[in-house]
């Protein structure tokens, strides 16, 4: 049933931006971070969404025949480091300057993150409100039954 996958697929997006908030969030916890575990700097991360379950061409091509859906929904592929420069401060007071006294700061551009984080909330709002609105569909097709 089309209500089914409409379903599913606003359940994938909803739990793939709940994860690209918490990716946000944690650029953003982590701005002036000049020391990690691995050591040096926090570097930003970035979730690189993809489509669940990606057909071929051909897949897609009988999909649109039989006026099926062609994608079941969006994940996270993964989470990567962006690879931009790192902030470069003179500060040779700081505990993490090195021996030049220029201390490497985080790629986390505040302004940035938070468009980002805009835009994640948005979209997580645009697949709650599908997700409502198609379960007010399925309880209109109840009461439709029920006649």
């Amino acid at each position: 049933m089309d209500l089914f996958h409409a379903l599913n697929t606003s359940a994938t997006g909803l739990s793939a931006e709940r994860l690209r908030m918490d990716v946000i969030s944690s650029n953003i916890a982590n701005a002036n971070t000049t020391r990690t575990e691995k050591g040096g700097a926090y570097r930003r991360r970035v979730a690189v969404l993809a489509p669940q379950n990606a057909p071929s061409f051909q897949q897609v091509l009988q999909n649109s025949l039989r006026k099926q859906a062609p994608y079941s929904g969006v994940r996270v592929a993964e989470v990567v480091e962006d690879s931009s420069p790192l902030k470069r401060v003179y500060d040779p007071t700081h505990p993490d300057a090195g021996p030049d006294g220029y201390v490497d700061y985080p790629n986390v551009d505040i302004m940035k993150e938070m468009v980002e984080l805009i835009t994640a909330s948005r979209s997580y709002e645009a697949n709650a409100t599908v997700l409502n609105s198609t379960k007010s569909m399925f309880l209109k097709t109840l009461e439709i039954g029920r006649l």
